[in-house]
């Protein structure tokens, strides 16, 4: 087996060996060779609202790689999965081709994710990729879906979350009205815009929900499907949320608030809304079934 490191004599810090550096240096090069100008055209993508997530996406599913990376490197030493990592790769060629020469984006970002998970197959294996599975599905809410999907599936979420946010407001007093997904309050309208309530909002908050489902590794299969389940109402009661604040910024502080700086700060309010409402129902849920624990538990003491 050939050593992964070797020691400095004069400083006596462990230094990756020659034959690693040299091993890995061409697939870390051809890797940032090809994907680093394809961040950088997502960088231009991740500015707009609907697709702000992303770079938190990438950063949490590098960071569950990393997590892990200690799990991978303690795995036996195999040969890889030539056959099955070949035709990944392939796959992520593919896709990054057509991606880059056609300005097909979720191309070029499949093209990242099959291309990485070749890597981890062809150097370590399918229990590398196994035990990282959750991070390469993760990534997927990075990739933009086609227009016509998002816009056929956007109109309705728009209708619903304008309604529920009209109802309530007039509920509690304020003098507004709606007309198709436009807010009327005071002297102002507003336009539920799909970054307010579309589809890629709804499945950025889906992500952070299954993301927290991942790190926290419930062992109730009670819990965690109620939960994930529940993700998707939670979602849109964020949506709402934030529809609602821009609608009271705009209502108190003008059209000028509503559209500046505090539209940005809404974005914030629907990701700590939506995280605060997943936490609330996860306690509640863990109280259930500490509840349901202790009565079986008394049950059994009562039949013994």
């Amino acid at each position: 087996m050939k050593p992964m490191t070797q020691t400095n004599n004069k400083t006596g810090i462990a230094m990756p060996s020659r034959t690693i550096v040299l091993e890995w240096a061409p697939i870390v090069f051809g890797f940032l060779l090809l994907f680093v100008p394809t961040m950088v055209t997502f960088s231009d993508v991740w500015v707009h609202e609907d697709q702000a997530h992303g770079p938190i996406i990438l950063a949490l599913s590098s960071w569950l790689i990393a997590r892990r990376g200690k799990d991978i490197l303690a795995l036996p030493p195999v040969s890889g999965v030539p056959v099955l990592g070949g035709l990944c790769f392939v796959a992520g060629m593919l896709c990054y081709i057509v991606g880059r020469s056609q300005e097909v984006l979720a191309g070029e970002m499949l093209g990242f994710i099959f291309t990485l998970a070749s890597v981890i197959l062809i150097k370590f294996g399918v229990r590398a990729l196994r035990i990282v599975w959750f991070a390469f599905f993760f990534m997927l809410f990075m990739v933009p879906l086609p227009g016509t999907l998002v816009a056929m599936l956007t109109m309705p979420m728009k209708m619903a979350v304008s309604y529920v946010t009209e109802h309530l407001l007039f509920w509690v007093g304020y003098p507004i009205a709606r007309s198709g997904v436009i807010l009327q309050i005071g002297q102002y309208q507003l336009l539920v815009a799909d970054a307010c309530a579309g589809l890629q909002t709804l499945l950025a908050l889906e992500s952070l929900g299954l993301f927290y489902l991942n790190v926290v590794q419930h062992t109730s299969a009670f819990r965690n499907i109620v939960l994930a389940i529940l993700i998707i109402p939670i979602s849109f009661t964020a949506n709402v949320l934030r529809v609602m604040t821009l609608t009271l910024i705009t209502y108190y502080f003008g059209d000028a608030a509503g559209q500046g700086f505090l539209h940005g700060f809404a974005g914030m309010v629907l990701f700590v809304s939506a995280l605060v409402l997943i936490l609330s129902l996860d306690t509640f849920l863990q109280w259930l079934v500490r509840r349901h624990e202790l009565k079986r538990g008394a049950g059994l003491k009562a039949v013994v």
